[in-house]
């Protein structure tokens, strides 16, 4: 059996956390919508979603239980209670744009992959979609919607410098407040939520640590797929590291923004395969102590399974 590790979405948080002096900007999750965030759900269950893939990258949608064998902490779940497929799901997708000022080069070419995405993979019936636009500050062009054509004007909106009054990139900001804001709201277990991140990943304004963002982006189900910009020749930068983390711990994957059309259609095409064809495994952990301990689950799939896409552990949060 092949071994994988997952970080899983946790159903055992009633409320979420803030990042630290997150109401000191308009444009960051403010104490006031914490309330709004309360989730009603059972303690001390573990919900977890993955994505299997076989050799030629096509959904495997047949697993059985029994082909699978989970570890939480290293112990078996005291009880499984509930194991199905997710197939054919409706997405929630939020179009992130970096406009900063190491972007400037970039932002042409991540309107039109961004247009490209919500003209040939959103679908009007089922999905719908956001953009905000990032530099040191972020603003939201278009809110949700199904309309294509709403969405490819809110992209075409985004411009280059507009949200950097005082220079500087606040990337982390920007996607705890995607998720706190505005992912927060929905039904996270309805649809496949992702952010499409355009950015080359280098951040020094934000006030939210990496690890509060992966956090927010686990309560909310919420996985990075990144478009990466590469970094300024000779410019030493943890962009690329900070991208590959979130994307890692979310669930999500890292592309190179300056793929060829051909491989960009096919990185679109592999995003909607990975959201639209999940699986959902619920069950009660051997032990819970309600610390705040990380929890690394490890699961083994069989071996028609070459690949498959998760996360890697979750926090054991107080009630």
């Amino acid at each position: 059996m092949r071994q994988h590790w997952i970080v899983c979405f946790p159903l055992i948080f009633a409320l979420c956390a803030e990042p630290r002096h997150a109401g000191a900007q308009t444009n960051r999750a403010s104490p006031e919508n914490v309330e709004a965030y309360r989730l009603k759900v059972a303690v001390n269950e573990v919900s977890l979603t993955f994505h299997a893939a076989d050799a030629h990258g096509l959904p495997v949608n047949d697993l059985k239980l029994d082909e699978l064998s989970l570890l939480d902490n290293g112990k078996p779940p005291r009880r499984i209670l509930e194991f199905h497929p997710l197939q054919d799901m409706s997405l929630r997708a939020g179009i992130l744009i970096d406009t900063s000022d190491s972007m400037q080069q970039n932002v042409s070419a991540d309107r039109a992959i961004s247009i490209k995405f919500a003209q040939r993979l959103l679908r009007q019936q089922s999905d719908q979609a956001f953009v905000m636009d990032f530099g040191y500050l972020s603003k939201i062009t278009q809110t949700w919607t199904n309309d294509q054509a709403a969405l490819a004007a809110g992209i075409r909106q985004v411009v280059t410098g507009r949200e950097n009054p005082l220079g500087g990139t606040a990337m982390l900001d920007a996607i705890f407040r995607a998720c706190f804001n505005v992912f927060g709201k929905v039904d996270h277990a309805a649809s496949g939520n992702f952010i499409l991140l355009f950015s080359d990943g280098d951040d020094n304004a934000s006030h939210a640590s990496l690890e509060e963002v992966v956090d927010i982006c686990q309560r909310s189900n919420t996985a990075i797929y990144a478009f990466r910009a590469e970094p300024v020749p000779s410019f030493f930068s943890f962009g690329p590291k900070t991208l590959a983390e979130l994307a890692t711990e979310t669930g999500g994957r890292v592309f190179p923004s300056d793929d060829s059309e051909a491989g960009i259609d096919s990185d679109l095409r592999l995003i909607e395969a990975d959201l639209r064809n999940q699986y959902r495994l619920i069950y009660n952990p051997a032990e819970l102590k309600h610390d705040g301990a990380f929890h690394r689950i490890q699961l083994k799939t069989p071996e028609r399974v070459e690949s498959v896409n998760i996360r890697s552990g979750y926090y054991d949060r107080p009630r």
